[in-house]
């Protein structure tokens, strides 16, 4: 059930990646995530009232608010990265980052996987790589302040993963809530120093399709994953759920037609392999 519910979660944030990098083509990046992420408060914390939830102690609080800032950095940053960059490149990229980070944390904290599964996510994070086309041919350059921003990117997800994995399993959607409550006043002040926050802004038909769409989305493979966190490994988990350039590159494909090379076809392919041998070697 973890395995599914993260590659649910991996297909979610894919889509919304796309959604976001899209808005962010016309507007700047830190208004689309705003924009998203205040909507989506107003859903979570509307589902943590309904689901009557007991709200959590200050650990969990302050583990959401550590992740609702890393992945508002994250976000702002990759939306950045796509508007400027490939999506074919610069989401996988982002991806091999977020997917480290809570491997080393994971291992570290004395997980263990079966001997099958660290295959499948060795493959994982090969497969990454090459979509992203650090490895094999690239249909274009990126330039390398958006790789620079993409990095930036990966680390703030894997952060959010880390984070939303640390908090009381029992406290239902109040982490996201936290994570909300402090991602959205840092973005509103990083908009208001950048000078993008108008209200004629905000009511552009554009942003307000994409960046809502961007932020529910986004606010939904949130909740996956976290369910996904509460029930297996950190190290498996967070694998999985960092596939989630494969639905950023098909819709880019698709929608966009970029090109995705032989390399970055294999890489998905292996993808598949991965996502396979880390079901049957679970712990």
């Amino acid at each position: 059930m973890p395995i599914v519910l993260a590659l649910c979660s991996a297909v979610v944030y894919g889509v919304a990646d796309y959604c976001g990098g899209r808005a962010s083509r016309r507007h700047p990046s830190a208004l689309v995530t705003v924009v998203g992420q205040s909507v989506s408060l107003v859903l979570v914390l509307a589902a943590a009232l309904v689901m009557g939830t007991t709200v959590p102690g200050a650990p969990s609080w302050a583990w959401g608010g550590a992740a609702g800032v890393a992945g508002a950095i994250g976000l702002a940053s990759l939306y950045h990265a796509l508007s400027h960059g490939a999506m074919t490149v610069v989401a996988p990229l982002t991806a091999v980052v977020s997917a480290v980070i809570p491997v080393v944390v994971g291992v570290a904290g004395g997980e263990r996987p079966e001997r099958l599964a660290v295959v499948g996510m060795v493959l994982a994070l090969a497969s990454i790589a090459l979509v992203s086309g650090a490895i094999g041919e690239r249909d274009r350059e990126t330039p390398p302040a958006v790789l620079g921003w993409a990095l930036v990117a990966g680390t703030g997800f894997g952060i959010l993963f880390v984070a939303l994995e640390r908090t009381d399993p029992d406290s239902g959607l109040w982490p996201l809530v936290a994570a909300r409550a402090a991602s959205v006043p840092l973005l509103l002040g990083l908009c208001a120093a950048l000078g993008v926050l108008s209200v004629r802004g905000v009511r552009q038909r554009a942003l307000l399709a994409y960046g809502i769409a961007a932020g529910v989305l986004d606010m939904a493979a949130n909740v996956l994953y976290l369910e996904a966190a509460r029930r297996g490994l950190l190290s498996l988990v967070a694998v999985i759920t960092a596939l989630y350039p494969a639905s950023t590159v098909t819709l880019a494909f698709l929608l966009d037609r970029e090109r995705v090379s032989r390399w970055q076809a294999a890489g998905m392919a292996i993808a598949g392999t991965a996502l396979v041998l880390v079901t049957l070697g679970r712990s």
